[in-house]
C-alpha cells in the first residue's frame, strides 16, 4: 500500500510535465548557455546615406553688382587728444569792418564857463554861464544853468572857482533841490582858485547845478572878460543797465 502511493507521487510530476497536444507551447525552450540572439526573421538592415557634392568652382557665375552703402554704426570712443601741431604762418589783414550806429552808444557830456564876475545878492542864487566848451546834444541848459539827464547812469561833475580879496566864497553843488558837496573859502588878503568834484547816479530828467549861497558875509566870485576863471564840467561814466 504504502509502494503503491509512493509510485503515484513519483509518476505526477511526469505526468504534469508532459505538455498537452491540444494547445501550442507557450515559449521557446533553450537552455541557459544559449546566445540571446534574436531570429533571423527580426534582423533590420540600415538604408546608407547618400551626400550630393558639387564643385561650386563649376557653377561660379559673374560679380554682382555693389550694394547700397550700410546705416553708419555708433560712434566709437573718442580718442585723446594729439599733440599741438607747427603754428601756421600770419594771416593777411582782414577788411575794415562798417562803422557803427553811434546812436546806440550813450553819451553825454558838457563843459561851460562864466567870464563875469558875480555878487550874489539872494540868499539863493544859481550860477549861470556864458561860455561854451563842450554841450554835447545841448543836454546842459545855458539860461537856466542847470545839466538836465536824458542818459540815465553814473556822472562826474567838477566845479572850479576864483575867490576874491577879502570876500566870502560859498558854493553848493546841487542835486535836484539838495545839496550834494560845498565848496568854500573863508575871505582872505589873497585871491585863489578852489576846486570840488564829485560823482552821482542820476536818473531821467534829474538837474545837476551850482547854487552860490549868501550868509551874513558878502558872497562872491572873481572873473574878467579877458580869461575864464569859472568853470563847470560833467559827463557820462557809465550808463545804467536798466
Amino acid at each position: 500500500m504504502l509502494g503503491a502511493c509512493l509510485s503515484l507521487v513519483l509518476l505526477f510530476p511526469l505526468a504534469c510535465s508532459v505538455p498537452s497536444s491540444s494547445r501550442p507551447p507557450s515559449r521557446l525552450c533553450r537552455r541557459c548557455c544559449d546566445h540571446m540572439e534574436p531570429p533571423a526573421a527580426s534582423v533590420h538592415y540600415k538604408t546608407p546615406e547618400v551626400h550630393t557634392v558639387i564643385n561650386m568652382t563649376i557653377l561660379k557665375g559673374d560679380k554682382g553688382d555693389r550694394g547700397d552703402k550700410g546705416t553708419p554704426g555708433k560712434p566709437g570712443i573718442e580718442g585723446s587728444s594729439g599733440n599741438r601741431g607747427p603754428m601756421g604762418p600770419k594771416g593777411s589783414k582782414g577788411e575794415t569792418g562798417a562803422p557803427g550806429d553811434a546812436c546806440k552808444i550813450p553819451h553825454s557830456s558838457f563843459s561851460v564857463g562864466r567870464r563875469k564876475s558875480l555878487h550874489s545878492v539872494d540868499y539863493y542864487q544859481a550860477l549861470v554861464f556864458d561860455t561854451v566848451f563842450v554841450n554835447l546834444y545841448e543836454h546842459f541848459n545855458m539860461f537856466k544853468g542847470k545839466f538836465y539827464c536824458y542818459v540815465p547812469g553814473v556822472y562826474f561833475f567838477n566845479v572850479n572857482i576864483h575867490t576874491w580879496n577879502f570876500k566870502e566864497t560859498y558854493l553848493h553843488l546841487m542835486h535836484n533841490d539838495k545839496e550834494q558837496v560845498i565848496l568854500y573859502a573863508q575871505p582872505s588878503e589873497r585871491s585863489i582858485m578852489q576846486s570840488q568834484s564829485v560823482m552821482l547816479d542820476l536818473a531821467l530828467n534829474d538837474e545837476v547845478w551850482v547854487r552860490l549861497y549868501k550868509r551874513e558875509r558878502e558872497n562872491a566870485v572873481y572873473s574878467d572878460d579877458v580869461d575864464v576863471y569859472i568853470t563847470f564840467n560833467g559827463y557820462l561814466v557809465a550808463p545804467s543797465l536798466h
